[in-house]
């Protein structure tokens, strides 16, 4: 069973310099990402990205912080304690860091030659993952992003729940698979395309975890068949 979250551990000013702290460890990491690969600060695609992105994060970081703290928290936890769920996130860190990376090389050297009509519509629909994935968090607020069950936590089956088992999953999937023609690579959907597998063996894991930990979630795999797209898986 997962530790106990409490925000009152800490004072909203605590919880407020968190944020800000992640919020520019998120910038600074983007930058060096994008813009030391490319070579140039003239990269407007990585700025119309990182504009999505960062307000998506700041946005989410403010409701959070305003109305579940606990949640927050939660979000900020990175180490997983799941046996099989480290092997993956360690596997999947290089196709991950290449679908990041291979852009700004792609824009420096001119390797692809993305259409601006598929930039936007893949910005498009990478923020409207992130709108999945807000109204995810609004409905869990056990939504952590480690695969842990806390004491008291119950199933919840409202809201995108309701269609699909792992909304939170299906708002990523855009940022993954679709950062890479936002970025202007078409050779980055190469490693973007590993990413797949191992959310799939992130989601077959985390319900054996939730089956054997929750209590009610076997019930609601069977009142809620599928995983990610209706009618499919």
């Amino acid at each position: 069973m997962g530790d106990d979250i409490n925000s009152s551990q800490y004072s909203p000013s605590e919880l407020i310099r968190m944020v800000i702290v992640r919020f520019l460890m998120a910038i600074l990491v983007f930058f060096a990402i994008f813009f030391l690969t490319a070579g140039t600060f003239i990269y407007c695609e990585a700025w119309i990205f990182l504009a999505i992105v960062l307000f998506a994060m700041l946005s989410s970081g403010i409701y959070l912080l305003e109305k579940e703290p606990d949640l927050l928290l939660r979000r900020m936890k990175m180490r997983e304690k799941e046996a099989k769920q480290k092997k993956i996130i360690k596997l999947s860190y290089i196709p991950f860091l290449l679908v990041f990376l291979l852009p700004g090389f792609d824009h420096r050297f001119g390797w692809s030659n993305v259409p601006w009509a598929v930039v936007i519509i893949a910005d498009i629909l990478i923020l409207f993952g992130y709108v999945i994935i807000f109204l995810a968090m609004r409905e869990n607020r056990y939504a952590s992003r480690i695969i842990e069950v806390e004491q008291g936590q119950t199933v919840i089956s409202s809201g995108p729940y309701a269609i699909i088992r792992h909304p939170m999953y299906l708002g990523a999937l855009p940022l993954y698979a679709l950062s890479p023609l936002a970025l202007g690579s078409y050779w980055a959907l190469i490693p973007a395309a590993w990413i797949i597998p191992f959310i799939v063996a992130r989601i077959r894991n985390e319900e054996i975890v939730l089956a054997r930990d929750l209590k009610g979630y076997q019930e609601y795999m069977q009142k809620t068949r599928y995983r990610l797209f209706p009618g499919v898986w």
